[in-house]
């Protein structure tokens, strides 16, 4: 195994025996009620899905169908769990908690709320929201993003402290891995910014902010010029593409130019982003320059691409449906 790889598995494995640790804390908590923390996992399962079965359990929890088995008969000895016919599946039956069973329910999710709010309870504010994010990020790349909904995500137009330094560094690294940009490419985004902050106008520019539980995964801005309006800082993180965020922070960017009465917009990319200029062309931008720009990576090509926005909001038949 190559020693970068290596250490990456010795700093999770390390992690793991952390958060072991953590999980037995709130297992002996939780088991105050009589019940395993496998066994809290099935009851919640079967609380939060609808006509949930027995095989919808073993999938989500990776369970033993045995282990799994003797778990539901003890559950309906104790009177927690009661059993019906599926109303789309004769032969399937489906799972419910009874009246005492969404007690337990609600007495073990109070305890396990307040264990794990004496756990943060001593971290400074900014503290718990970095946590929330990592674990946030954490979840998210381990499941590849399958897990993430457009309903995950909020947009915000206020600018916060360290936003612009955030967004920066994002361009920074994803346009190096992506496309191998140098650093002066960086540097050209920290500039641009530099003079958005120094000049900004909420009645002729805006900041758009996509977060997921609080972690910014995407934005777009927009810079007032005179009768034009310049689009800037579009980009979201590969984990969060697909899901309609792009559609939907450009409609923010093109009605909020509309609105304040920009004759047309423009905006400056290049050659190889293939898939946002698509997204460009089918809101209605054009082509109106190029020139090569060696400087963020050799042979590469700098495009303009405008449009009137008049034009532009009776040829934009499919921006609506993001």
């Amino acid at each position: 195994m190559l020693q970068k790889m290596q250490n990456q598995v010795s700093v999770i494995r390390k992690f793991n025996r952390y958060y072991t640790n953590i999980l037995g804390l709130l297992d002996q908590h939780i088991l105050a009620s009589g019940l395993s923390l496998s066994e809290v996992r099935v009851l919640h399962e079967v609380d939060r899905t609808p006509n949930c079965t027995s095989k919808m359990l073993s999938d989500v929890l990776c369970m033993d169908a045995g282990y799994l088995s003797r778990i539901l008969k003890r559950f309906e000895s104790m009177g927690l769990l009661r059993k019906e016919p599926s109303p789309e599946d004769g032969r399937a039956v489906c799972l419910h908690l009874t009246e005492r069973g969404k007690e337990e329910m609600n007495m073990l999710n109070g305890r396990s709320d307040e264990q794990i709010a004496g756990m943060i309870r001593p971290l400074s504010d900014t503290y718990r929201e970095e946590l929330v994010k990592s674990m946030t990020v954490v979840e998210s790349i381990l499941t590849d993003g399958k897990e993430i909904s457009d309903a995950d995500i909020s947009i915000r137009m206020e600018i916060k402290p360290g936003d612009a330094g955030y967004i920066t560094y994002m361009h920074g690294r994803l346009y190096r891995e992506e496309y191998n940009y140098t650093t002066a490419f960086e540097a050209y985004v920290a500039e641009s910014f530099f003079e958005f902050l120094l000049h900004y106008n909420p009645q002729k520019d805006r900041l758009w902010c996509a977060e997921h539980n609080g972690k910014i995964i995407g934005c777009i801005g927009i810079v007032g010029r005179e009768k034009r309006a310049q689009l800037r800082w579009f980009l979201i993180e590969p984990l969060y593409r697909g899901i309609g965020l792009g559609k939907k922070l450009l409609n923010r960017a093109l009605e909020f130019a509309g609105e304040r009465g920009y004759e047309s917009i423009y905006l400056d990319t290049t050659a190889d982003l293939e898939k946002a200029i698509g997204l460009y062309q089918r809101a209605g931008f054009v082509k109106t320059g190029e020139k090569p720009n060696n400087l963020w990576r050799e042979g590469l090509m700098e495009l303009e691409l405008s449009m009137d926005l008049g034009a532009g909001r009776a040829n934009r038949p499919g921006m609506e449906e993001a």
